[in-house]
């Protein structure tokens, strides 16, 4: 990271209210053009660790050029993208806003969005979190290239963390006719306006986001790509729910749960910052 990422009284304050917190510069500009290349390596299929991701939902070639590219779990297949999903300093700042005695990471998210490419729907994060206890995810999304409206910017519905948890009607992630369907659905439900905000930063700036808060981009109508690597951290002391094994990602992740035991394994899932035990960075 930059710099150590602090969390004011203020910010704090004003993530509990809105469900996020805009951050000017999480990774340096060196940081940035490293990523890129290994954006280009990984969606190309070449994994430099020899281990694949854990979800290939985009690979060059031989998928859809107007969907959003999406692979989850690239730390596992690449060294660059582990050194900054692993960061200390990330899981430092979620556990302080989400009140955790620490963090460790879910899962990663490698998005890119080039030009032409179409809308992934407003959804909670939370919902797909269900093999989880507690359910419940606080995701750093860092971006790769200067982000504006027309590029597919991430959305915010401000304060929707707050809105019913029953209230979170399904809908298709990937390039659906009308992205913001399910939070319209949900706002009118909840008798709530739907607050956009659109998150507007330059390349190695991002945010942070509350599981629960509603969330989806548009398509990119510009010529510029839009990248982002999105960090989705849990509690240190979260652990395996066998009754929601079945839904969201949970048919996923469940693989890595031992026959006997809930514990999260660390291969899998690791810790990146704790009160008692400060992580080094791998950075």
């Amino acid at each position: 990271m930059t710099s150590s990422l602090t969390i004011s009284q203020t910010e704090q304050a004003n993530f509990d209210q809105q469900g996020f917190l805009v951050v000017d510069e999480l990774l340096a500009s060196s940081v940035v053009r490293r990523l890129h290349d290994r954006f280009d390596a990984v969606f190309a299929g070449e994994f430099e660790t020899g281990v694949s991701p854990d979800e290939v939902n985009w690979q060059e070639g031989s998928s859809d050029p107007s969907l959003t590219r999406q692979i989850c779990n690239g730390w596992k297949a690449d060294g660059v993208v582990a050194s900054v999903v692993h960061s200390p300093e990330i899981g430092r700042a979620a556990a302080k806003l989400a009140r955790w005695p620490g963090a460790r990471l879910a899962q990663d998210n490698l998005l890119w969005k080039p030009p032409g490419s179409r809308s992934i729907g407003f959804h909670r994060d939370n919902a797909y979190a269900t093999w989880l206890r507690p359910q419940e995810m606080l995701s750093c999304w860092i971006a790769l290239d200067d982000v504006s409206a027309n590029t597919g910017a991430v959305e915010f519905a401000a304060g929707s963390h707050n809105w019913s948890i029953d209230n979170t009607p399904g809908g298709e992630f990937h390039a659906p006719d009308d992205y913001m369907a399910t939070v319209r659905s949900a706002a009118a439900n909840e008798g709530a306006d739907i607050g956009l905000h659109a998150l507007e930063v330059p390349a190695g700036g991002g945010s942070f986001h509350h599981g629960w808060l509603w969330h989806g981009s548009g398509p990119n109508s510009s010529q510029q790509d839009r990248r982002g690597l999105v960090v989705h951290c849990i509690s240190s002391e979260a652990r395996f729910h066998r009754e929601g094994f079945d839904d969201g990602t949970g048919p996923i992740y469940s693989r890595f749960a031992r026959p006997d035991d809930d514990a999260l394994d660390e291969n899998h899932f690791p810790i990146l910052w704790t009160r008692d035990k400060a992580c080094a960075s791998r950075i």
